[in-house]
């Protein structure tokens, strides 16, 4: 006979999906790791701003596919994804602009685009501040940016009292 399979199991979620992302199509996302990495002149979490106009399908398969790359980095054991999103101007791509604005905020604050970002690296400020306050794109950079909370436990030794 031969040996059984061991089955595995995961004790938190793989990809948790929020209703707010299933109501747009054209949305900003900012994946971050679990820990925080270096920058030239600091430490963020985001890792990837990105944008897509197929919605929430676009950023699974983003995930997926950055997965590989990222969590290969020293000491990323997790990503997270946000979505950012904007409301819609006629004639416009405004999911396009926030994600340069989004971009160009994270440049100025750690010196360069996240890691996985090869787009944006020479690109500076154009029409971007005449549709977002620069100090809401720079607070919505160090929200993603700032380091996870880490609840600690205390191990305490149980004593069997059974008598």
């Amino acid at each position: 006979m031969t040996a059984r399979l061991h089955i595995k199991t995961t004790r938190k979620p793989v990809i948790v999906v929020a209703r707010t992302a299933l109501h747009e199509k054209k949305l900003v996302y900012v994946a971050c790791a679990n820990k925080t990495l270096r920058y030239p002149r600091s430490r963020s979490r985001i890792v990837y701003i990105g944008t897509t106009k197929n919605g929430i399908s676009r950023i699974a398969a983003s995930a997926a596919r950055a997965a590989k790359r990222f969590l290969s980095l020293h000491g990323v054991r997790s990503l997270e994804l946000f979505v950012v999103t904007c409301r819609a101007r006629p004639g416009m791509q405004s999911w396009r602009k926030l994600e340069r604005g989004l971009l160009l905020a994270f440049k100025d604050e750690f010196g360069e685009v996240p890691v996985g970002n090869t787009q944006g690296k020479n690109s500076f400020w154009n029409d971007e501040a005449n549709y977002f306050k620069i100090s809401r794109l720079r607070s919505v950079i160090a929200a993603y940016s700032a380091p996870v909370s880490v609840k600690r436990t205390r191990r305490t030794k149980t004593r069997n009292r059974s008598k």
